[in-house]
């Protein structure tokens, strides 16, 4: 049986979970070290793998991004991540389910697809280079919106 792992021009959407972690005025950002998107910041997480939960897979990549262990506590916001190609192609298609987590151990150090992982207040986060959605997701958080619709570029 052959398996498709490439994540580039999937057949489907890729389901991912990403991780909502606010420590007073700030929330934790990760740099992102691969493409796509390297040199971005983003919301810690990444793709759910076949046969996992997406709590399992949200504790999973917390770990490996940040050294964080953390404790999922609910759905935060549901959004969809579509990046087309030059030729108007979907080259990548995200379908991102963030999780508010609390953090319950481990030491915040980032992980190797990681260029960096850092707590940064709405105003830092503006000044950043940051994936499209990503200031939206946490202001749809803070307010309790429960999904993020995005202008199509």
């Amino acid at each position: 049986m052959e398996v498709n792992d490439s994540r580039r021009y999937p057949p489907r959407p890729v389901l991912g979970v990403g991780a909502l972690i606010f420590k007073a005025d700030r929330v934790l950002l990760i740099e992102r070290g691969k493409e796509p998107l390297k040199g971005q910041w983003s919301l810690p997480g990444g793709a759910v793998e076949t046969g996992e939960r997406v709590e399992d897979a949200i504790i999973r990549e917390m770990f490996e991004e940040t050294g964080l262990e953390v404790t999922p506590t609910q759905i935060a916001v549901i959004f969809e991540r579509i990046m087309y190609d030059a030729e108007s192609l979907p080259e990548y298609h995200y379908l991102l389910i963030d999780f508010f987590c609390e953090v319950r151990g481990g030491s915040l150090c980032p992980g190797d697809d990681c260029r960096n992982a850092a707590w940064f207040t709405l105003e830092e986060i503006e000044l950043l280079p940051i994936t499209v959605g990503t200031l939206e997701v946490i202001r749809a958080a803070r307010s309790g919106a429960t999904s993020v619709t995005i202008a199509r570029p």
